[in-house]
Parts: structure tokens; C-alpha cells; sequence
């Protein structure tokens, strides 16, 4: 198992969670670090043209689009995810895919009644919107996983391809943080497997409910870090060589 040690830079949180909330946290004993095994997978959430949108514009430009796009936040951490995606093949490590897709309103039962833009025509399957973002395009061999709802571990067989891949550690990335990010990492943690968050790797389009939820994950349910701290930590284990 490697350790994340931690570090005294900024976080993402640092504007949002008072002095209060980190003393009372600390004092309850959360916040440890699971650290990494030495099987890791890369779960790619949701990186579809629907939550980043076309171009690395504003939030309120890439709505125009696609009402559920973020934007630049997102096409940053696309950015970085594509450095991920480039260790992950380098070790011959699972990468695997959310792919979240809808055929309307009905099939996303109250998911879509509290959200009726999941059922929009651009989330539809084969749709622009739908498709995997160009930078992050699934090579042959990857796995994807189609999701009617939040956690890529519900109503999928997700359970059985990491399995099959040896994995013991997954590393969660892509959208969004207080959603389907959050949701897959609470599955995951609570499936037994070790889970990290690096946090330049999500992206929300609420800052406050992004910059919470990141502090929430790393207080319960996984590592939370930057990309170039998990870098260095994934530089360390050995490829996977079966």
C-alpha cells in the first residue's frame, strides 16, 4: 500500500470550510488516508461533450450548447485526465468509462423527474452530446459502462470488470464532483476497494457544492490530491504485467 502523505498547499475547500468544521473533523478522528494498492483502475465519469460542452469557454457560454455543459473548469480537467489516461496505458492498467445515456424521461424514473435536461435529446444515445469527449476517446480493449443513474456501479456490471481486471484501487475522475463522482466513490469505498479523487480531475458546476464535496470525499470515503501528487505515487507501482 502506498500512502498519500499529504502536504500543506492549498485546497480546493480552503474559501468554503471554516475553521470550525476542520477542528471538529479532525477531532473526530476523520480524514485518514486509505492510500493506493498496486492494481489501480481509471474510472472515466461522464467525460461526454454534455457536461463539458464544445470549447473551453465559460460556464454561462458552453450552456448555450448543452444546458448541463461546464465549460473551461471542465475542459482543464480533461486536460490533466489525458496525462492520466497516457500512465494508465503506459502500465497496461484498466481504464474504464461512465458513459451516461438516457432514451428519454421515463427510463430515468425520478433521477429525470428531479432533473429533466438528463432526458433532453442531446443526452439520447448516438447524439453529439452523448459521445465521449475527442481527448479521452476509449481505445480498443477499454470498458464501458452505459449509466441510467448517478454511481457507475448501479444496475451495471461494473462489480464484475474490475474483478476480472485485478483492481484494487480506483482512481475516480471526470464529472461531477458532488454527483456522480461522489456517488461512485461512496459505491466503490463501500465495495472494499480503495478509492483517490485527484482533485484538478473533477469538475461541478456549482463551485461551492465542488469545493465541498471534494472536502466531504476526503474526510469519509477516499484520498483526495492533485493530479501531480498521484502522479508521482503512480510512478512507484509496478505495471501490470498479466
Amino acid at each position: 500500500m502506498v500512502q498519500n502523505n499529504g502536504g500543506s498547499q492549498s485546497r480546493p475547500w480552503d474559501d468554503f470550510i471554516t475553521e470550525r468544521d476542520r477542528e471538529v473533523y479532525k477531532q473526530s478522528g476523520f480524514g485518514g488516508s486509505v492510500g493506493l494498492g498496486t492494481r489501480p483502475a481509471l474510472l472515466i465519469i461522464d467525460a461526454q461533450y454534455r457536461t463539458t460542452g464544445e470549447h473551453p469557454v465559460s460556464i454561462q457560454e458552453a450552456m448555450k450548447e448543452y444546458p448541463t455543459a461546464v465549460g473551461k473548469m471542465a475542459w482543464d480537467a480533461v486536460d490533466k485526465i489525458e496525462k492520466l489516461v497516457e500512465i494508465f496505458r503506459e502500465k497496461n492498467w484498466s481504464v474504464m468509462y461512465a458513459q451516461g445515456e438516457r432514451t428519454g424521461l421515463q427510463e430515468g424514473a425520478r433521477y429525470t423527474d428531479k432533473i429533466p435536461s438528463l432526458g433532453a435529446e442531446y443526452n439520447m444515445p448516438g447524439s453529439r452530446g452523448a459521445q465521449i469527449v475527442e481527448p479521452l476517446k476509449p481505445k480498443e480493449g477499454d470498458v464501458i459502462i452505459y449509466k441510467r443513474f448517478p454511481s457507475i456501479f448501479f444496475g451495471t456490471n461494473l462489480v464484475t470488470q474490475l474483478v476480472n481486471a485485478g483492481a484494487d484501487t480506483l482512481i475516480v475522475v471526470g464529472c461531477t464532483t458532488s454527483g456522480c463522482v461522489r456517488g461512485t466513490v461512496v459505491d466503490g469505498m463501500s465495495y472494499g476497494f480503495r478509492c483517490v479523487v485527484p482533485e484538478d480531475c473533477v469538475w461541478d458546476r456549482g463551485e461551492a457544492s465542488h469545493a465541498i464535496n471534494l472536502f466531504d470525499i476526503s474526510q469519509k470515503y477516499a484520498d483526495v490530491m492533485p493530479m501531480d501528487n498521484l502522479s508521482q505515487i503512480l510512478a512507484g507501482i509496478g505495471p501490470r504485467t498479466e
